[in-house]
């Protein structure tokens, strides 16, 4: 019988396992992973904005931000019907998470309200819902708890420490406040972060340690390599190296392994040697898709032809998707 996962892990112990030797890490990461999934199997979510830029935040990392000249047009909330078509396409090649990302502070109560019948449309379609869209109060927590949102992704970026340095409009427990929300309404937990932003080392074992010391560990976790995009203040940012990036998802793996960990942004920049690690190292999920709400996205095809290679395939779509009944009684 598996144990149920720690939530108790010290800081010490988390850093123990980042100084591993590699080859060690990558053994005990994928020992555990084989012990609570299919090794065989990646789990495709594909993500849609459905509401686009003029964020008045001031993320360093963000295309999106009104602050900065990044030449990302402003986009108003798309309407029903255009992201249910998205959401077929997405079914039909593979996906069986959609998940819908708005370019809010936090979304007013007639926004919930729009972006709550998007979600009762995409359940329909039997696939699993996730959104981001910014901070949420109770209420709006839920409101989409009730509609039928599986997951809610609010990721906490980096340590409390760094984050201080990226971000100056909201604090790190403004965060853990949107995440306790969801959590307290009965919602799954999408939270992860930013490697290669500048970090040190210590703040990467440090963001690993938040999310693993979470009263429950989060759903999924997505591990984002950051892009660095021209206009906002971390363009110039040296870029990460793969080895420390492969690092993140072994260590993620082992302090949480019931959770998806999702290898997602800054895959155009990773070789498919690169990706093909961090799948050994315990990732078993992807965003599918040419676009991450602004950026840059493998195409569907090519990461086909990458998960044949390794041997790989999508997750079944009955796999983790909450039947309609479910949701009623849950």
């Amino acid at each position: 019988m598996i144990a149920a996962p720690r939530t108790d892990w010290t800081l010490d112990e988390v850093k123990a396992l980042w100084e591993l030797p590699f080859g060690d890490l990558l053994f005990e990461a994928q020992s555990v992973h084989r012990d609570n999934f299919d090794p065989h199997e990646v789990q495709i979510s594909t993500l849609l904005s459905i509401k686009t830029g003029a964020c008045p935040e001031d993320c360093s990392y963000c295309p999106q931000s009104v602050r900065f000249d990044t030449n990302v047009e402003e986009e108003p909330l798309l309407d029903c019907r255009v992201v249910i078509e998205n959401a077929k396409a997405a079914k039909a090649k593979g996906a069986t998470r959609f998940c819908m990302g708005a370019a809010y502070r936090s979304p007013k109560p007639k926004q919930v309200k729009q972006i709550a019948e998007m979600i009762r449309a995409v359940n329909e379609l039997g696939m699993e819902t996730c959104a981001t869209l910014g901070m949420l109060t109770p209420e709006a927590a839920s409101e989409l708890k009730e509609a039928g949102l599986d997951y809610y992704n609010h990721n906490i970026d980096s340590s409390e420490n760094f984050y201080k340095k990226i971000i100056t409009t909201r604090t790190f427990q403004h965060r853990l406040d949107t995440l306790k929300n969801v959590r307290d309404v009965g919602m799954k937990v999408c939270c992860g972060g930013i490697i290669g932003m500048g970090e040190e080392e210590q703040d990467r074992i440090e963001l690993l340690h938040t999310l693993a010391t979470m009263p429950e560990h989060p759903g999924s976790v997505p591990i984002n390599q950051l892009v660095a995009v021209k206009g906002t203040p971390l363009e110039g940012v040296a870029k990460v190296d793969g080895i420390d990036f492969v690092r993140t998802i072994a260590v993620a793996r082992i302090l949480m392994p019931a959770t998806h960990v999702r290898l997602s942004a800054g895959r155009t920049e990773m070789s498919d040697e690169t990706q093909a690690m961090c799948f050994f190292a315990g990732a078993n999920s992807i965003f599918y898709g040419e676009k991450l709400l602004t950026t840059e996205n493998p195409d569907a095809d090519k990461d086909l032809a990458l998960m044949k290679r390794l041997g790989l395939r999508p997750e079944a779509a009955t796999k983790g998707a909450l039947t309609q009944e479910q949701r009623q009684s849950a």
